[in-house]
């Protein structure tokens, strides 16, 4: 016969140093569980959960009226733009490519409008730990505020085809 029931005995408590590491397990779940609010309040690693449904089409008129407003010059073929500070400002997500590059004020605030145009992308802003997905259809409304100068590089981190390694894009900084 294959399947066997059990002996009465078969279930022992756990002891010694199993229930000690069964404790802090569940301490540790309570603990992480527990600092889950502070992260999402005080942490300001979450977005404002601002989002709006929108036609990729009438995003990528948006992006282009946006980009032919603020162009002050080209970087390897793709649209600079310096916007006024505390304006909103936007990026496009498109295969395999973010558009345009942001030439952005240190500690200004902007209202960065993010969205993609034909399938779903990862926001990644290199070197600061700042991810977010970017979603077709959706219009998302980051609250950015930079305050360091230099370049940064947005990645895709969500893997988008076959060109999705060239899929770099720049925000830059001055003071």
């Amino acid at each position: 016969m294959s399947h066997q029931i059990p002996a009465d005995d078969w279930f022992k408590a756990p002891s010694g140093g199993e229930r000690l590491w069964i404790g802090l397990a569940l301490a540790w779940c309570l603990i992480l569980t527990l600092m889950m609010p502070y992260w999402h309040f005080k942490g300001k690693q979450n977005s404002t959960g601002e989002a709006y449904r929108v036609a990729p089409a009438d995003f990528a008129e948006r992006v282009n009226r946006f980009v032919a407003a603020n162009t002050v010059g080209e970087d390897k073929g793709v649209a600079v733009v310096a916007p006024p500070p505390g304006t909103d400002v936007y990026l496009q997500a498109q295969m395999w490519r973010w558009y345009p590059v942001l030439k952005l004020k240190r500690n200004q605030t902007y209202r960065v409008h993010i969205s993609s145009l034909d399938l779903n992308h990862g926001f990644s802003l290199q070197p600061l730990n700042m991810n977010f997905q970017v979603i077709p259809g959706y219009d998302h409304v980051l609250t950015l505020t930079p305050t360091s100068s230099g370049d940064f590089s947005i990645i895709c981190n969500e893997f988008c085809g076959i060109g999705h390694h060239l899929m770099a894009g720049k925000i830059i900084v001055e003071d």
